[in-house]
C-alpha cells in the first residue's frame, strides 16, 4: 500500500506544480493539501508538500501564512522523530498542525490499515541512542 500512497502524492504534486505554473493558484493550494495528507508520514514527502505551500504564499505575499509555513518547516522534524503527526491535517498555517482532521473519502482507501503506533518502537530507539551518543560524544 505504501507505493500505491507514493503514487497518489506525486500525482497531487505534479498536479499542484502544473498549477502553481498555470497562476492557478486557489487549485494549487488544494493539491498541496491533499499532497500533504498523503505524503505526512513520510519526512521528505512532508517537508516537499510544506516547501510548495511557502512558495505559494510568497507568490501571494500571504505573510502569514508564509510565517506558518517557515515554522512547519523547521518544527516538522522533531514531530517526524517522536512519531506525533496528526492524521488527515491539511498542513497550511489556518489550521493547527496537531490538529487531526477527516480525511477525505477519495483518499481514506490510503490510509486502511495505517496507525500511527507503527514505527513508534523505531523511533523510540532512534531518540535514545540520539541522546546515548550526545551523552558519550559530549562527554569525550
Amino acid at each position: 500500500m505504501a507505493s500505491e500512497v507514493k503514487v497518489a502524492f506525486r500525482k497531487e504534486m505534479g498536479l499542484a506544480k502544473s498549477a502553481i505554473r498555470n497562476g492557478e493558484l486557489a487549485d494549487a493550494k488544494g493539491h498541496l493539501e491533499r499532497a500533504h495528507i498523503l505524503g505526512q508520514r513520510w519526512y521528505t514527502a512532508h517537508m516537499i508538500s510544506h516547501y510548495h505551500m511557502l512558495r505559494v504564499a510568497m507568490i501571494e505575499s500571504d505573510w502569514p501564512e508564509v510565517r506558518g509555513q517557515i515554522i512547519r518547516l523547521i518544527g516538522a522534524g522533531p514531530f517526524h522523530l517522536v512519531g506525533w503527526l496528526p492524521v488527515g491535517n491539511t498542513g497550511g498555517a489556518d489550521v493547527s498542525p496537531t490538529l487531526p482532521m477527516q480525511i477525505p473519502l477519495d483518499l481514506r482507501p490510503y490510509f486502511e490499515g495505517y496507525s500511527l503506533r507503527n514505527g513508534m518502537l523505531i523511533r523510540g530507539l532512534m531518540v535514545l541512542l540520539t541522546a546515548l551518543s550526545y551523552l558519550v560524544f559530549y562527554k569525550a
